[in-house]
């Protein structure tokens, strides 16, 4: 049995593809998704499609819930709210949703994928080893008394070195070059797929990983490869 993490997918459905059919997990293995499946890339409809297909072939799979999931449905409750989501990827999901390219509206949304999106994510997922979160923690709070600025929104200026001493998975932080990003005690691996990188799946056990791109290339590799950064700052920018 595996422990597979997944990072940012951002409607990138080629990518998905491709490195579910290189990773070929198994029913018995742990999916962990950790959000940001809409918005951006080309086919959030196709993205969503695929994750509530593997909520039936893989039962053990994780899916936690990433800042664009709750743009999304913030946008769709508030009109107020719906240019701001636009303007960062809302325009690219709801055309993926309509036959002719134009944007969709939100009831042409699926009753299912608004169900995964509001009740079937998860805030974090913890294991014996390991922390899996969209965007960062506060290293000193336990996971129940963390704030959602920290678990969703804010970008990773550096390791997470948590009170529970497990290492911590991440995504949200796009990592420039399209490698995850080791730190021991912290490994990111949003590789920025739909900015022309990488969408990765890591085993967090056995620190091998592969990836694969929008044009369906793929390629693996081990972490201790590109050896462990312990105080590296991220650039900020967009997630």
């Amino acid at each position: 049995m595996r422990t597979l993490a997944i990072g940012d997918i951002h409607g990138c459905s080629v990518a998905l593809d491709a490195l579910l059919q290189v990773v070929q997990p198994a029913p018995q293995d742990q999916l962990i998704f950790l959000g940001d499946y809409v918005d951006r890339g080309p086919d959030t409809k196709g993205v969503l499609d695929r994750l509530l297909g593997l909520r039936v072939s893989h039962p053990r799979t994780i899916f936690l819930r990433g800042n664009h999931e709750i743009m999304m449905n913030h946008a769709r409750q508030n009109r107020g709210l719906r240019a701001d989501w636009l303007s960062v990827g809302g325009d690219r999901a709801l055309m993926s949703y309509s036959a002719d390219g134009s944007p969709a509206g939100f009831d042409e949304v699926p009753h299912e994928h608004w169900e995964f999106l509001t009740t079937g994510l998860r805030d974090w997922y913890e294991t014996p080893s390991h922390i899996f979160v969209h965007a960062n923690l506060d290293a000193d709070l336990p996971l129940e008394e963390q704030f959602e600025d920290m678990l969703f929104w804010t970008f990773l200026s550096g390791p997470i070195r948590h009170v529970s001493g497990k290492t911590v998975i991440v995504g949200h932080s796009s990592v420039p070059g399209g490698r995850p990003r080791d730190h021991g005690c912290t490994v990111c691996i949003d590789t920025g797929v739909y900015k022309s990188g990488w969408l990765t799946c890591l085993d967090v056990n056995t620190d091998r990983y592969w990836q694969a791109n929008q044009i369906g290339e793929t390629r693996t590799g081990r972490l201790h490869e590109h050896g462990t950064d312990t105080d590296t700052a991220y650039p900020p920018g967009p997630s």
